[in-house]
């Protein structure tokens, strides 16, 4: 029997099968307890309902044919991080299901379940998104990442304001992890096409060969594996927002033609002729120094003047030290409700840990860091061995502007968790930046 609650909102679910007798019966059960319920049996179409409406709840197999079900539920996660997925899984795949909870999901079901046993399942995460999204609306409203103390930060993100509801290309530059992907999400939203759809490429993500597809588009049989046509994220983003994430890693032969449509809105599909128009406003980010790489000849200089016609740089966390603990809070709230952990706060000296860290993964890694310690932290105060600084990262007080001491703060740090992990893409998560940025980091501090 549904709640209240449950009557007033119908809760709206996905499901995602490659068999149409699962998915007719799964969907009976659901609908006759009065959900809104929507199917698929592949990726394209997750994306293409996914793009189109909002769901509360995800009932996914991770065999979907061919297709990765850890792959389809990272998409998930990266596109809409609020909607709950619960796995549903064999007797003989167990040990994929505990991979999907610690890649995102909320739960597992083991085939074959009975109608009460999805029909509870429903209920429970239904529930448990209807209680997130009002903590998220008592603590996450009261401190965004992007709200802030800092002069800095507070001078662009009122410049930001200022110039979202043109329709100017924004560019915008900062470390890893500053939240360029949030201020991008916040200027779509100030701007006049708030109301439409802001979507997103992440460029080091994607081959030369597929950013084309990704981007413009292609028809069916234009290459091989082109089984299906498909629209591309412009046409997506006709009317909204473009987001180039990373846009230093997009490839130096891609570029004339994402000029040409920065230019004159115009684009071909990949073995389709006919020349297409979209309306759609640029926003880019990037860590790297673009000036630098069109020197180098990696970037070109006509495509760096259409993307910059404004330019915002976000500070790094170590420059903002009087969030710190705020967004420290902040997360740690967020993290034990969702958990249902018994940490209240943090100690006094576990916050004089958190300030003295020099945080090279910025707002990323204090989010990570506040997440493992809520998990792990058995008693009612986190204290500095929940947040698994070494003591030599976390040793001595940076002095705001003094670049040797930060420089060689974040080279013990780095060094320190490098030993620490078992491979680079494990040292990456922990710091809370993404394996090419480590690269750099490493490069740069010659380590």
């Amino acid at each position: 029997m549904q709640t209240g609650t449950e009557a007033q909102a119908p809760g709206r679910i996905l499901l995602v099968d490659d068999e149409p007798a699962i998915l007719r019966t799964f969907r009976y059960c659901l609908e006759d307890q009065g959900y809104q319920v929507r199917t698929a049996t592949c990726m394209d179409q997750v994306e293409t309902l996914l793009h189109k409406q909002v769901f509360d709840l995800c009932f996914l197999d991770l065999r979907l044919g061919d297709e990765d079900g850890l792959q389809v539920l990272a998409y998930m996660r990266q596109r809409v991080p609020w909607m709950r997925v619960v796995i549903v899984t064999a007797h003989s795949a167990i040990d994929t299901a505990v991979d999907a909870i610690q890649a995102g999901a909320a739960d597992y079901l083991v085939k074959p379940c009975t109608p009460e046993q999805l029909r509870q399942a429903a209920s429970k995460q239904l529930l448990l998104r209807q209680q997130s999204s009002q903590l998220l609306l008592q603590s996450h409203s009261a401190k965004h990442p992007l709200e802030s103390h800092s002069p800095v930060l507070m001078n662009v993100l009122e410049t930001a304001k200022q110039v979202a509801s043109t329709d100017a290309n924004i560019l915008i530059l900062g470390e890893s992890g500053t939240g360029k992907g949030e201020l991008a999400q916040a200027i779509h939203r100030w701007s006049k096409r708030g109301n439409k759809s802001l979507v997103t490429i992440n460029c080091p993500s994607l081959t030369t060969e597929l950013m084309e597809s990704e981007l413009f588009g292609h028809n069916r049989g234009a290459f091989t594996g082109a089984t299906e046509s498909t629209f591309g994220r412009v046409s997506q983003a006709d009317g909204g927002s473009l987001f180039l994430d990373e846009i230093g890693d997009f490839p130096l032969t891609l570029q004339p033609k994402l000029l040409r449509f920065i230019q004159d809105k115009e684009f071909e599909r990949i073995g389709d002729p006919q020349t297409r128009r979209a309306d759609v406003r640029i926003l880019s980010a990037t860590n790297l120094p673009l000036d630098e790489m069109v020197r180098q000849g990696r970037f070109r200089e006509d495509l760096l003047y259409r993307l910059n016609v404004i330019t915002l740089t976000l500070p790094p966390l170590r420059e903002r030290r009087e969030d710190i603990l705020e967004l420290a809070d902040n997360f740690l709230a967020r993290f034990v409700a969702e958990y249902s952990r018994p940490a209240q706060g943090f100690s006094e000296e576990a916050r004089e840990a958190l300030l003295r860290h020099a945080w090279p993964g910025n707002i990323r890694e204090l989010r990570n860091v506040v997440e493992r310690a809520s998990i792990i932290c058995p008693e009612e105060w986190v204290q500095p061995n929940h947040l698994g600084f070494s003591p030599q990262a976390g040793s001595s007080q940076p002095q705001i502007g003094d670049e040797l001491s930060l420089q060689a703060l974040e080279r013990a740090h780095i060094s320190a968790v490098m030993a620490n992990s078992k491979s680079l893409d494990q040292a990456a998560k922990t710091l809370g930046i993404d394996a090419s940025t480590l690269y750099r980091k490493r490069k740069q501090l010659s380590l």
